[in-house]
């Protein structure tokens, strides 16, 4: 999957494919190597992160790799990855609400993650009215972009 594409983009595309057939492995083969559309992919389900100048036999291998059950990235983007996990922040989400934008994150109904979490489908819109507010955004993907920015997503 590549993210620039007409219509929609890969990591909206990578979602969608994750939602109706969750066990697909996708590898996002791209160019961008933004930390942002880094986390996005990740979260979106991307099994991995290869940006296309690699050399064509690492890309084979890589792919192989995904299929393997390995998480195949660029050099570039695993050292990306390794250092956000250096920089945490001070969250502004309680621990279920980053629990439910987890869920989020992985692609899951509000359904799925009020039985994941044992709690009412009411509460799980309850916990995304909060994350909005505290988090000042009006989206799921805006939410999703803050707090991977942030680091306040649980690993």
């Amino acid at each position: 999957m590549d993210i620039d594409l007409p219509g929609m983009n890969g990591i909206e595309g990578t979602m969608q494919i994750k939602k109706r057939r969750p066990k697909c492995i996708v590898l996002i083969i791209t160019v961008l190597e933004d930390s942002d559309k880094v986390f996005r992919s990740l979260c979106a389900g991307a099994g991995g992160y290869i940006v296309k100048n690699s050399d064509t036999d690492d890309i084979v291998k890589s792919i192989a790799e995904a299929f393997a059950g390995g998480a195949p990235m660029s050099l570039n983007i695993a050292r990306m990855v390794v250092q956000s996990f250096n920089q945490p922040q001070d969250s502004p989400l309680s621990e279920r609400e980053k629990e439910v934008l987890q869920g989020i994150a992985q692609g899951k109904t509000y359904s799925r993650i009020a039985i994941d979490l044992f709690i009412s489908k009411e509460t799980v819109r309850t916990h995304i009215k909060n994350i909005y507010q505290k988090l000042a955004v009006n989206s799921k993907a805006d939410a999703l972009k803050a707090a991977g920015l942030n680091k306040w997503l649980n690993r």
